[in-house]
């Protein structure tokens, strides 16, 4: 893969906050074309402007804080990133690397979409919109994924894993990032 200007060597964007997440591991060498998969995420489901998703993403829940982590406690998951309600955006796994995002999927006949899709989960809800300054900052990352990754489709989680996920909603506005 050929970097020019947003990632470093080894698959992080650079000018931006970096929280590694344990819960990755390596995609197969044979990857060189990659979709986009946008989830939302809010923990405990509906409540924001805290930082249960990187405890979450790096094995550090404090599950007394909410009865709803007790549900969630032995789950290892992780996304290449967040975007924050403020905007404020987070990597944790290498866009190198394979992410913990997708679960059971498929896309256009290819299963496991984890090895070859970069996850970018939005602070949210499936149930209301989300932050202009959270369409402001996932357009630039697309924009900088795009530069530097040869992406062949920007999806959400519900197109790769119908049926089983609904995220990142009806609320999604894909207008503004397609």
């Amino acid at each position: 893969m050929n970097r020019k200007k947003n990632f470093d060597k080894n698959g992080w964007l650079l000018n931006c906050i970096h929280k590694p997440s344990p819960n990755f591991n390596f995609r197969p060498k044979s990857i060189k074309e990659f979709i986009i998969v946008i989830h939302s995420i809010s923990l405990p489901p509906g409540q924001y402007k805290n930082n249960h998703i990187e405890d979450f993403f790096l094995n550090k829940l404090d599950i007394k804080q909410d009865p709803y982590f007790e549900t969630i406690v032995n789950l290892k998951v992780s996304a290449h990133f967040l975007i924050k309600r403020n905007g404020e955006t987070l990597q944790f796994v290498s866009c190198i690397d394979r992410a913990w995002h997708a679960g059971k999927s498929e896309w256009q006949g290819k299963t496991n979409c984890n090895d070859f899709s970069i996850g970018i989960e939005l602070e949210g809800s499936e149930n209301e919109d989300f932050d202009e300054e959270q369409y402001d900052k996932l357009l630039k990352l697309i924009n900088c994924l795009k530069e530097d990754y040869k992406i062949l489709d920007i999806v959400g989680h519900s197109d790769i894993a119908p049926g089983r996920k609904t995220d990142p909603g009806k609320y999604f506005n894909w207008v503004k990032i397609k």
